[in-house]
């Protein structure tokens, strides 16, 4: 009995000695040399020579772009576009921008709004009179207020040896079909639910007559000039597309192919890829664009009241902070995040597709108190 409570300890301390290197000395990232009186141009140059290392390193695997006052600053590609290592990233590489996508899709529904096919304060039962939720506003879907349980990820997984492939109306329909009861009155709180953005898609195809790929094309990429942005997953005609980067697992150098699944067909809460380049055009549309007028664009960018009088924080796709708005994103291989600071008119965007276990400790570097 000695001996194997000896071993168990033994075990123990060395999984935690384990641990403990891991996070101390494997699991960081090379500090970043910045001051915060440094030139613009000189910080330029140390943040790209820091990804670089970091790229050497295995830990990071993507494109970055920062702009000031509407011009670039960075905008570049560090690694590679699939796990063959066939082909390098540029700031024109389209990469999967996951979560990142949602504020696409609010544009979208902004550009039917503006069109006079819909108002923001609709009942989404004016559109989808099956879903088994009352008093539900477009506005509820893009605060994420709505109530709606986030749950059409595990009612396809109960379904899956049904389903081919899931898509916006597939999934809309096993919503409705599981009838399952919200988990707050509308408006009454915050809650961050992916069918939200499905619901928004699909409410997209129906008033459209256009598939949610076709349409944001259609309507907002191809207007605003984004050469490399499209919404694209297994629904789509083509296997593939010109700048298309794929996504992979890289762990210290070994890499492995990741592949879409049969998920996958679904768009709204996701699917939209994006290069680095394309950021400066979207950035630029939240300030003054041509598709949508600015009252339209400031009810995305407001904070909404809740019932009880308090404000939540997330607009239209988007987390709104004092000095600005952002939002993250995680699926398959892709790590992303976008922020933009209106008061000193930046933007970084930060987009990688190797499964960056390091993503989170970069994002913390770069935000130092210091910069």
């Amino acid at each position: 009995m000695k001996i194997a409570a000896y071993i168990i300890v033994s075990l123990v301390l060395l999984i935690i000695g384990v641990l403990v290197w891991f996070f101390k000395f494997y699991f960081v990232v090379p500090e970043l040399k910045i001051q915060k009186d440094m030139p613009e141009d000189q910080k330029m140059k140390l943040i790209d020579d820091w990804f670089t290392v970091l790229f050497e390193k295995n830990k990071f695997n993507g494109v970055v772009f920062f702009s000031k006052n509407g011009k670039i600053r960075l905008s570049k590609g560090y690694g590679y576009t699939d796990f063959k290592k066939t082909k390098r990233l540029t700031n024109k590489s389209s990469l999967r921008l996951a979560s990142v996508s949602k504020q696409f899709t609010a544009a979208g529904i902004l550009v039917l709004a503006e069109k006079g096919k819909l108002k923001l304060d609709d009942d989404v039962n004016l559109f989808l009179p099956q879903l088994p939720y009352k008093g539900i506003t477009i506005r509820n879907l893009l605060n994420q207020t709505s109530g709606i349980p986030d749950n059409y990820l595990d009612l396809a997984e109960k379904n899956k040896n049904s389903i081919e492939l899931l898509t916006n109306q597939k999934a809309v329909e096993l919503v409705i079909n599981a009838q399952e009861q919200a988990l707050f009155t509308p408006n009454e709180k915050y809650q961050y639910s992916n069918t939200n953005y499905i619901i928004l898609a699909r409410i997209i195809e129906i008033l459209s007559k256009h598939s949610f790929e076709n349409f944001m094309k259609r309507e907002l990429f191809d207007p605003l000039g984004m050469k490399n942005t499209r919404v694209w997953n297994l629904l789509s005609s083509e296997s593939t597309f010109t700048n298309k980067a794929d996504d992979f697992d890289n762990l210290k150098g070994n890499v492995a192919e990741l592949k879409p699944t049969y998920i996958d067909g679904v768009a709204g809460d996701g699917a939209v890829f994006s290069s680095a380049n394309d950021m400066l055009i979207w950035d630029s549309f939240w300030y003054e664009n041509k598709l949508i007028s600015k009252p339209l664009i400031a009810e995305a960018i407001k904070k909404p009241k809740l019932l009880n009088g308090e404000e939540s924080d997330y607009g239209f796709g988007w987390l709104i902070t004092d000095n600005g708005m952002w939002h993250n994103g995680s699926w398959l291989g892709a790590r992303t995040i976008i922020v933009r600071n209106t008061k000193e008119k930046t933007c970084t965007a930060i987009f990688d597709n190797s499964s960056n276990l390091y993503f989170e400790k970069i994002l913390e570097e770069l935000n130092k108190k210091n910069r």
